[in-house]
């Protein structure tokens, strides 16, 4: 019961940021004594401002910079099964309205009021993932809730994941009931093949659909090269919007399978090469070829603020890399997920990049995260995901 849960004050003008709305405070945000070291991690706790004003109840983890993740601003909330059955069920009814094929990110964390939480639901078959000590405490109410909600045939927990060593969690991957080798995707019509038990991360990127359905206008008729393509979603997309050739570049050859697999069953052409994007992109222009559409969607190449410098390099040598391939009048479509690349400093760096290309560079859309990836208006670093779509035109 709640009311039988330990309180932890903030120190003194600390508490602006949750008053705003925020559900992260920090260790050096608390005021603590000897026992706050003592808590169980992941256990409930309340949390009040300096005054003993209440600003709601979650869980805590002594051992980590960012030591209470909020779940209610009610402090007199129960976190029990109805608790975590109505935001799941919330963030179903979400999803039940954008989208007609039940293939989406069904819950994204802070984004829906669950921190710690990643569900991805592939039809009958979900992929979680449990990132911290406090939603592992509640991992069986979350299975619970999903198996009321949804039955599924079965549950993949790709609890893998670095941030779990933070946490303090071991590492590993679970199987609950029939999870099979290869689950298919059906994107906007598109249909894609991926890895539960063995890809990257929750087995696919949703996160991109919104922008892989603007690609259809620009691909019609062209050559299409996708970098750091995985599954070849992006691909996949251009092919049957009518590309006349179009190219995978991964330096995964089980993932560029995948891509293959699914081009077969939708009859479409589809050529992979398996290398570094770098070394990759460099190959292909010693052959001598050339793209009227090249994207570039590495993965995080941010992860720490202190990475900033050498990660920014490396997306300037991509997008670098990408523009010596287009063709007169090409589309780059350039992206990060990484937080700590903003907008305006990647549309910075790709002027850069294509005034040193001698391109003359035009942004004609911009695109993010789609919305079952919903962003929290108080938390920034729940907005994460950039997309360039740029015209490149000589001199």
């Amino acid at each position: 019961m709640s009311a039988a849960l330990p309180t932890l004050k903030l120190k003194a003008r600390e508490e602006r940021r949750l008053r705003a709305g925020h559900l992260w405070a920090y260790s050096n945000e608390l005021d603590t004594d000897a026992s706050f070291r003592a808590l169980e991690p992941g256990s409930l706790c309340k949390l009040t401002d300096s005054r003993d004003k209440p600003l709601g109840v979650g869980y805590v983890n002594p051992h980590t910079l960012l030591a209470v993740r909020l779940l209610s601003s009610d402090i007199r909330a129960q976190i029990d099964l109805n608790f975590i059955q109505r935001r799941i069920q919330s963030a179903l009814e979400l999803r039940a309205r954008l989208y007609a094929a039940p293939y989406y990110r069904l819950v994204h964390g802070e984004g829906d009021a669950l921190p710690g939480l990643v569900v991805d639901r592939y039809d009958d078959v979900l992929s979680v993932q449990i990132t911290t000590a406090g939603m592992e405490r509640l991992k069986p109410l979350v299975l619970a809730a999903l198996n009321n909600l949804l039955k599924p045939r079965g549950i993949v927990l790709r609890n893998d994941s670095s941030a779990r060593e933070v946490e303090g969690l071991p590492c590993a991957v679970e199987i609950i009931g029939d999870v099979p080798d290869v689950v298919r995707v059906v994107e906007e019509g598109v249909q894609l093949q991926a890895d539960l038990k063995g890809g990257q991360k929750t087995g696919f990127f949703f996160d991109q659909r919104d922008n892989r359905t603007r690609l259809a206008r620009y691909a019609k008729g062209a050559r299409v090269l996708d970098v750091f393509s995985y599954v070849g979603a992006w691909a996949l997309h251009a092919a049957q919007a009518g590309a006349r050739e179009v190219v995978c570049l991964d330096s995964s050859e089980p993932a560029l399978a995948h891509a293959r697999a699914a081009a077969q069953a939708a009859n479409v052409a589809l050529e992979t090469l398996c290398d570094d994007a770098l070394a990759g992109l460099k190959a292909l222009r010693a052959q001598g070829r050339s793209f009227d559409v090249v994207i570039v969607d590495p993965p995080a190449l941010i992860k720490r603020r202190k990475d900033f410098e050498a990660g920014s390099e490396h997306y300037a040598a991509l997008n670098r890399a990408a523009m010596q391939l287009l063709a007169a009048d090409g589309i780059l479509v350039s992206c990060s997920c990484s937080h700590h690349m903003q907008a305006d400093t990647l549309q910075r760096l790709l002027l850069r990049e294509a005034r040193h290309s001698g391109r003359r560079l035009q942004i004609l859309e911009q695109g993010g995260q789609g919305a079952d990836h919903p962003i929290h208006p108080a938390i920034d670093e729940t907005r994460y995901l950039k997309a360039f779509f740029c015209r490149a035109l000589a001199g």
